[in-house]
C-alpha cells in the first residue's frame, strides 16, 4: 500500500503554535485516512452498490477507476499546487471537495451520478493526499518530525486496513443500502479535519514562483482516461469501438512523455529514469501493484457474489494485510539498510506469487477460514516485506534534492498500475465468465444457473495471470537491482 507523496518543505516558524501541532497531526491523519479508505472499502461495497444502482461490470469498474484516474494522474500536480499556493490552503480545499463529492456518492440516484462523484472525489484526493506529510513537515521541527511521521504512517496504515472490515460490518448489519453510509461517514470526519486545520494554523506561505505543469496534467489525465475507457469497453464486447479511444489515449500519453522531456518544470523529470535502479524499481512497483490491485478489486466480488459470503466475512480476507504490513514493514526497512532492498523486494514479490497460486488452488473449495484466509496471509507477508524496501530503493537511487519527486512518481506508478489493471483484467474476467457458462454478470448478486461456478473459474484465471506477473517482478529485481544502492551511484 502506498501512503502519499512525500514532500520536503522545511519547518516554517509561525505556521502553527507548538501546542497546536498535535491537532494538525490529527487533521492530517483524518484527511489522508479518508482518501486511503475510499480506495479500499469500495471493493467490499461494490456488489451492494451494483445491486442498488443496477450497475453493470463496466460501470462497476468505472466506479473504482473514476476515483483512481484523477488521483493517479494528478497527485504530483497536487503536491506542486500545495507548494505554490500553500499546503494548508490546498489541503483544506481538497478535503472540502472530497467531502462534498462523498455526499453526492451517498445520495447518488443512478450510476452516472455515482461515477461523476467518484471522479470529483479523485480530484479532491489528489489535492489532499500529497498534503498530509507536507503539512506535518511544515508544522514540526526536524527533531520532532520523524516521530510525528511515524504516528501518521501507523495510524494511516491501521485505518486503511480497517476500512474494508468496518465497511463489511456496516453492510452486514445495516442491509444492502448501507453502502450509502460508507460515503456519508466522510462528512463528520472531514468536517473535523477542516475545523482543526483552519483553526490551528496561523500562516501558510506558498511559493508564487513555482510553475505548474498544467499541459502535462491535461495530457496524462486525458491519455489515461481514454486508455482506460478503451480497455474497459472490451468487457462489454464493443470490439473495434474501443480501438479509437485506446489509440488516442496512447497518443496522448506519448505526447505527455515528449512534453515532460522539454518542460521547464515537469511533473515527471524523465532524467531520473536514466538510473537503472530507479527505472527497474518503478517497473517492479507497476507489476506488483498491477497484480495486487487486480486481486483486491475482484476477490471481494468473488467471495460475496460467487461464494455468497456475508460482506463482513469477506472483508476479513483483508485482515492479514492489516497485521503483516505494520508488523513487518519497519523490520524490513531496517534490514534493507543492512543487506540492500533487492533481496527483500524479491522475497516479497515471490510470496505474492505464491499467494496468487494458493488462491487459484483454493477457490473451488469455497473454504474461507481454513484455506483461503491462510493463503491471504502469504499476500500480507509479501507486502510487509517489500513496501519499505521499495521506498528505500527509490530514495537511494536519486540525489537528495529529488527524493520528494521520486516518492511522488513511485506513488503515481502504483496508483496508475491499479487503474490499468482493473480496466484490462475486467475485460479478461468478463470474457472468461461468459465462456465458463455464466448467465448474469461477473460480480453481480444473482441466483442464475452457473453463476457461482463461472465467477470462480474467471477469478482463477486472474490469479494465474497475477502469479506470473508477480514472479516476473521478483525475477527482474533479483537480476537487475543491485544488493547495495549508493545515492551517488
Amino acid at each position: 500500500m502506498q501512503f502519499g507523496t512525500i514532500q520536503k518543505p522545511g519547518h516554517l516558524p509561525g505556521f502553527c503554535l507548538a501546542e497546536n501541532r498535535k491537532y494538525i497531526l490529527v487533521a492530517a491523519v483524518l484527511a489522508s485516512s479518508l482518501g486511503f479508505i475510499d480506495g479500499t472499502v469500495i471493493a467490499i461495497a461494490l456488489p451492494a452498490i451494483r445491486s442498488g444502482l443496477g450497475a453493470s461490470l463496466v460501470e462497476a469498474q468505472w466506479i473504482n477507476n473514476g476515483y483512481l484516474l484523477p488521483l493517479g494522474a494528478l497527485i504530483l500536480l497536487g503536491g506542486a499546487l500545495g507548494d505554490r499556493l500553500g499546503v494548508a490552503r490546498v489541503f483544506a480545499t481538497g478535503i472540502a471537495i472530497f467531502v462534498a463529492a462523498s455526499m453526492i456518492c451517498a445520495l447518488a440516484p443512478n450510476t452516472p451520478v455515482m461515477i461523476g462523484a467518484r471522479v470529483i472525489q479523485g480530484f479532491g484526493a489528489a489535492m489532499m493526499v500529497p498534503g498530509s506529510l507536507a503539512l506535518i513537515a511544515r508544522a514540526y521541527p526536524e527533531a520532532e518530525r520523524g516521530r510525528a511521521i511515524g504516528i501518521w504512517a501507523a495510524a494511516s496504515a491501521l485505518t486503511t486496513a480497517l476500512g474494508p472490515l468496518l465497511g463489511g460490518l456496516a453492510l452486514s448489519l445495516g442491509g444492502p443500502e448501507m453502502w450509502r453510509a460508507i460515503f456519508a461517514i466522510n462528512l463528520p470526519f472531514g468536517a473535523l479535519a477542516l475545523y482543526l486545520l483552519l483553526t490551528r494554523t496561523t500562516r501558510d506561505a506558498g511559493q508564487a514562483h513555482r510553475q505548474l505543469d498544467l499541459a502535462g496534467a491535461f495530457l496524462i489525465t486525458g491519455g489515461l482516461g481514454l486508455l482506460a475507457w478503451g480497455l474497459t469497453a472490451a468487457a462489454e464486447g464493443h470490439g473495434a469501438v474501443r480501438l479509437a479511444p485506446t489509440a488516442i489515449g496512447a497518443a496522448l500519453i506519448a505526447a505527455f512523455l515528449a512534453w515532460e522531456a522539454r518542460a521547464s518544470d515537469p511533473m515527471v523529470p524523465l532524467g531520473l529514469f536514466r538510473d537503472r535502479t530507479f527505472a527497474l524499481s518503478n517497473l517492479a512497483t507497476g507489476l506488483i501493484y498491477f497484480a495486487f490491485s487486480t486481486v483486491i478489486f475482484f476477490l471481494p466480488m468473488t467471495l460475496i457474489a460467487g461464494w455468497r459470503l456475508d460482506p463482513f466475512i469477506a472483508s476479513a480476507s483483508f485482515a492479514p494485510l492489516s497485521v503483516f504490513i505494520p508488523l513487518l514493514s519497519a523490520r524490513a526497512g531496517r534490514l534493507a539498510d543492512q543487506i540492500g532492498p533487492g533481496p527483500l523486494i524479491t522475497a516479497g514479490a515471490a510470496f505474492m506469487a505464491l499467494g496468487y497460486v494458493g488462491l487459484f488452488l483454493v477457490m473451488p473449495t469455497e473454504d474461507f477460514w481454513t484455506r483461503l484466509l491462510p493463503v491471504t496471509c502469504l499476500l500480507g507477508v509479501g507486502m510487509g516485506l517489500l513496501v519499505a524496501p521499495l521506498s528505500t530503493a527509490i530514495m537511494a537511487s536519486v540525489p537528495g534534492e529529488f527524493t520528494g519527486t521520486a516518492s511522488g512518481i513511485n506513488n503515481a506508478v502504483g496508483r496508475i498500475a491499479g487503474l490499468v489493471s482493473v480496466a484490462i483484467m475486467g475485460s479478461l474476467v468478463g470474457a472468461v465468465y461468459l465462456s465458463a457458462g455464466g448467465t448474469a454478470s461477473f460480480g453481480a448478486l444473482s441466483d442464475s444457473a452457473g453463476h457461482s461456478a463461472a465467477m470462480i473459474a474467471a477469478f482463477q484465471v486472474l490469479c494465474g495471470a497475477c502469479a506470473v506477473i508477480a514472479a516476473l517482478a521478483a525475477l527482474l529485481v533479483w537480476l537487475f537491482v543491485p544488493r547495495r544502492i549508493r545515492p551517488d551511484a
